[in-house]
């Protein structure tokens, strides 16, 4: 399967999507289910076609990993849907699939067969996969900081910062994971678990906010509006330090020529 029909899979995924969020907000669950979950199967079918012809995983450039990004924000959705029942969770997670698709059309990357050496570790695949997922997960929980901060008109209920804490938590799991598969590939690849390289460096600024986030809400509750205020900061500006992490360090200049994480451009 070639990229060049990477337009009819995305724009059927999207549509389904779209419906679905539709019926999420007619509080009409049975086929919310069935347009997210197609819509999810069809863009997944992509994935696989992409993996089967280039012979590797689709996750070496940047375009790449935004299809990933785009299937695990919608399954990060229909499980938040599914477990929460917040109707607008499949809005959000529809408008980023909408952006990280758009992206991915209008400004295509090169996708061949070519793997550097240092990509055809077997651990190269699982620690992107994780990360993609940590990645859905956390990036809800920044949409809903958001909300909860300047949207909401009632004040925060325990309930729903208790989604944000099972959001972050489960993403931090699944983050630190992604660490510990990244550590074992670096060891492999360059001889060393660590070397605060810039993208390494940012990793640990990222999962350090995260847990700074975590300890804030031990203990606390949605009563206490100060820590929960702050907490709800706290969690947006680490979505921040993820983005660095994630693609913002391509733009460093002390990133360039110097980190390996920048294979990915």
């Amino acid at each position: 399967m070639s990229w060049t029909v990477f337009p009819y899979f995305a724009l059927s995924a999207l549509v389904l999507w779209i419906v679905s969020a539709f019926f999420a907000w007619k509080e009409r669950s049975v086929p919310a289910y069935v347009f997210s979950l197609t819509g999810i199967a069809v863009y997944f079918v992509f994935i696989l076609g992409m993996w089967f012809s280039l012979e590797r995983p689709p996750m070496r450039t940047m375009g790449e990993t935004r299809l990933w990004y785009v299937f695990f924000i919608s399954v990060a959705g229909i499980i938040v849907y599914s477990r929460w029942r917040y109707k607008w969770i499949l809005s959000f997670s529809t408008l980023m699939a909408i952006i990280f698709t758009c992206v991915n059309l209008f400004k295509p990357e090169i996708h061949n067969k070519t793997l550097m050496p240092a990509l055809q570790s077997p651990w190269f695949a699982p620690h992107v996969t994780v990360y993609m997922f940590a990645y859905a997960l956390l990036g809800a929980s920044a949409v809903m900081a958001a909300y909860l901060l300047w949207f909401k008109k009632t004040p925060v209920e325990e309930r729903e910062m208790s989604l944000c804490d099972d959001l972050v938590g489960v993403g931090l799991a699944f983050m630190t994971l992604g660490m510990l598969f990244g550590a074992i590939w670096a060891e492999q690849a360059w001889g060393h678990y660590w070397a605060w390289d810039p993208k390494e460096t940012w990793a640990a600024a990222t999962w350090l906010a995260y847990l700074v986030y975590i300890h804030l809400r031990y203990g606390s509750s949605a009563s206490d509006i100060r820590k929960t205020e702050a907490a709800l900061f706290i969690l947006l500006f680490a979505f921040l330090f993820l983005q660095m992490c994630w693609y913002g360090i391509n733009y460093l200049p002390s990133a360039q020529g110097v980190s390996v994480h920048t294979y990915n451009q």
